[in-house]
């Protein structure tokens, strides 16, 4: 008897404390999420007669393919926000071979179209002008000859600049000069 009387009274008691548990100023309880997470915004991409390839790229592989049921992919989500009611999410695709047929559950596409701005931006950068490259540098460092090699600047790259006749003619022109005077 005396059991059954403590059996009886802990199975009135636990109840309570789960609620006094669940409430206590302090505890933190973790939020759970389980399965795909599925969003309106995804499903509002799917279109009639997409490939299956399309489709994993916008929702991701499914949480069950049944092998019974090939031509339907099952979503599922879950999520249990600190220690409050589980909330349940699930969508179904259904195929006809390999293109996208329908769409049933907790989510229906909307009609209208998608426009998704880019969260890209672009930024224009001046150009740089340099002296010599990188590997000019290295290689002038190890060589005994002098450097020949021309610089790059603005105005060796300018149509307007004459270019500069090689070594051995311009020691042709200052003999040619010394000989006229």
């Amino acid at each position: 008897m005396k059991k059954l009387a403590v059996l009886l009274a802990a199975g009135l008691a636990l109840p309570g404390c789960s609620t006094i548990l669940n409430n206590l100023p302090g505890v933190y309880s973790l939020d759970i999420e389980q399965g795909n997470i599925i969003d309106q915004s995804m499903v509002d991409q799917l279109r009639p007669n997409m490939t299956k390839r399309q489709v994993l790229y916008i929702m991701g592989s499914p949480m069950l393919a049944d092998a019974f049921h090939e031509r339907r992919w099952d979503y599922l989500y879950s999520e249990q926000p600190s220690g409050e009611d589980r909330v349940q999410k699930r969508i179904s695709l259904f195929f006809n071979g390999e293109n996208l047929m329908g769409v049933q559950g907790d989510f229906r596409p909307s009609s209208l179209p998608v426009v998704k701005e880019s969260t890209e931006t672009s930024v224009d950068l001046p150009k740089r002008e340099l002296d010599r490259s990188m590997w000019e540098k290295i290689s002038g460092m190890f060589s005994d000859e002098p450097d020949t090699l021309p610089r790059r600047t603005g105005a060796a790259n300018s149509t307007d600049a004459k270019p500069e006749p090689a070594a051995a003619e311009k020691g042709k022109e200052i003999v040619e000069e010394d000989v006229e005077q």
